[in-house]
């Protein structure tokens, strides 16, 4: 067998083997305040805390209900130490109750309630931030706080450990900014929606004649496909995050992204046995409707802070376009200077797709 196309499957059976890695590294932090004293919860993945305080004590691969009541201790102590909140009057004092588990779309959570108290009442809050700062750097915690009748959502984490809050004056341009921040992050963590994307564009650069892939002749043609099929997918998933974002159409998660897994199962084998090759933007007009669901799973999760609803929702939207942009920025200039390659038209191409493919079809077993 050719040495790449051997290297190739070898790529796509480890990467069955990491079928788990797509799924970003979220925590769910609620807090609401009520004079000087807070209250709230954190919602951890369980393959987090494995990380963190390492819950799996008998090595058999599983974390089990008994496992997690024995680390509740260190989960607390964890926690403790690497959330820190604290008002101009100094320091809040945290304290964590019995955890329960919580499960979402994408695995068990565990969901430990808090409480907190301050000195006096906090007209400004701020955060400290550093869970699996050294164990995944990549983790993020989804803030949504509330606080005199307002939300207000963030990010937190990553390059931006400590955050402060005007409690009584939340700024809209402040919820825009990190709404902004929060569809980059999604964009670039959510392998789905990257291989979904990645799927209709590798094709972008060929053209289909003789029952074989050929290399497009000119950048323009190349230029006109990619346009297509990133203004179609653009237009699709924020015609259905608006519409979820405001309640008016929802979709049980766990159907969205068993639904986003097959598209990209569909896409990518698209690109192996060619039914659709002209109209590729159909093809993500139509799927890009349902990515936009999973998209707005995000929004629901974090919330839409009242009296910045639709500023906030359109710096998510833009945050994921500009994520989007800068993918499609990086990969189309390599793919269109090595369209004339077997490497590309015999390698990359079908051998990808297959990948691709064989991955996506793992993430529908277990998304089902």
């Amino acid at each position: 067998m050719n040495p790449f196309l051997r290297s190739l499957i070898v790529w796509s059976l480890g990467a069955l083997g990491c079928a788990q890695a797509h799924v970003a590294s979220n925590s769910f932090l609620q807090l609401q305040v009520e004079g000087s004293s807070i209250t709230g919860s954190l919602e951890l993945a369980v393959r987090d805390a494995e990380l963190a305080v390492g819950l799996d004590t008998n090595r058999d691969g599983r974390v089990d209900w008994g496992e997690v009541r024995a680390a509740e201790p260190a989960l607390s102590l964890y926690l403790q130490q690497h959330l820190h909140l604290a008002t101009h009057d100094g320091g809040c004092a945290l304290t964590a109750g019995t955890l329960q588990i919580n499960e979402r779309v994408d695995g068990n959570y565990i969901w430990q309630p808090l409480t907190v108290r301050c000195p006096g009442i906090p007209q400004q809050l701020s955060i400290d931030y550093r869970l699996l700062d050294n164990e995944d750097p990549s983790h993020r915690g989804l803030l949504s706080l509330t606080a005199f009748g307002a939300t207000q959502t963030a990010v937190l984490g990553g390059q931006r450990i400590t955050q402060s809050f005007d409690l009584a004056h939340p700024s809209a341009w402040y919820a825009f900014v990190d709404y902004l921040q929060a569809g980059v992050w999604h964009i670039w963590s959510g392998t789905d929606h990257l291989l979904f994307l990645l799927s209709l564009l590798l094709p972008a650069v060929l053209v289909r004649r003789e029952r074989r892939w050929q290399a497009v002749p000119q950048a323009l043609p190349a230029l006109m496909n990619i346009l297509k099929v990133v203004t179609a997918f653009t237009l699709a998933h924020s015609i259905t995050l608006s519409l979820a974002a405001f309640d008016l159409i929802r979709l049980p998660g766990r159907l969205t992204e068993s639904a986003i897994a097959a598209s990209i199962i569909v896409a990518a084998l698209n690109n192996v046995f060619p039914l659709i090759t002209d109209a590729r933007w159909r093809v993500a007009f139509a799927f890009g409707l349902l990515h936009g669901f999973g998209f707005a799973s995000v929004l629901a999760d974090m919330g839409l802070p009242r009296g910045a609803r639709l500023v906030s929702l359109v710096g998510f939207n833009l945050g994921v376009e500009a994520g989007q942009l800068a993918v499609v920025l990086a990969v189309m200039p390599v793919a269109y200077w090595l369209r004339h390659t077997t490497l590309y038209r015999r390698g990359i191409m079908p051998w990808g797709s297959t990948g691709i493919a064989a991955l996506a079809l793992v993430w529908l077993v277990q998304r089902l």
